[in-house]
């Protein structure tokens, strides 16, 4: 049985593998890189995009979904609202399975966010819930294990899924 308080980004790898995700694309993200970013660099199943504003990510993502590809994201919470147009549009008026994995960082409360002392960390579930979207947290192995099923439904209903990961990923 995993530790219920760890959370490793191989986890986070084999769900999206397990989900038929073939591109990720990201922003470097401090909550992730060392955990989830650096090993996804060298995997040999997922093709890494490295862009340069989350908002690019929501457009490529889109792109490689109309070209019948799998693909996901993974931003910080800040890119996450800084892009809340082009999610609005894509995501949430086109239905398109936007799916977004979205490090919380300097999350100080990991089981429940939202009382975070953080301002943005603390608004990011309310901000969630109030687009409609589907979301889950990833606070460790166990809840990691339900992403690929959770992927896998929003591409089957063309629909966002937003992951919040709420600590550091060890490698």
């Amino acid at each position: 049985m995993n530790d219920t308080t760890q959370l490793r980004g191989a986890s986070i790898l084999n769900a999206l593998k397990g989900a038929g995700i073939e591109y990720v694309i990201s922003v470097p993200d401090l909550t992730t890189s060392e955990g989830v970013l650096r090993p996804l660099a060298k995997d040999a199943h997922l093709k890494l995009v490295r862009v340069c504003r989350e908002e690019e990510a929501i457009g490529i993502c889109a792109g490689l979904l109309a070209g019948g590809k799998r693909a996901a994201i993974l931003i910080q919470y800040t890119g996450f609202m800084a892009s809340m147009n082009a999610i609005r549009a894509i995501a949430m008026e086109y239905r398109q399975p936007i799916c977004m994995l979205v490090g919380l960082l300097f999350a100080d409360a990991p089981e429940d966010p939202r009382q975070s002392v953080n301002y943005g960390v603390n608004r990011m579930i309310p901000l969630i819930e109030a687009l409609g979207m589907p979301y889950q947290l990833a606070r460790n192995d166990d809840e990691a294990a339900a992403i690929a099923p959770a992927l896998t439904q929003a591409f089957e209903r063309s629909e966002p899924l937003t992951v919040l990961i709420t600590r550091y990923p060890s490698a």
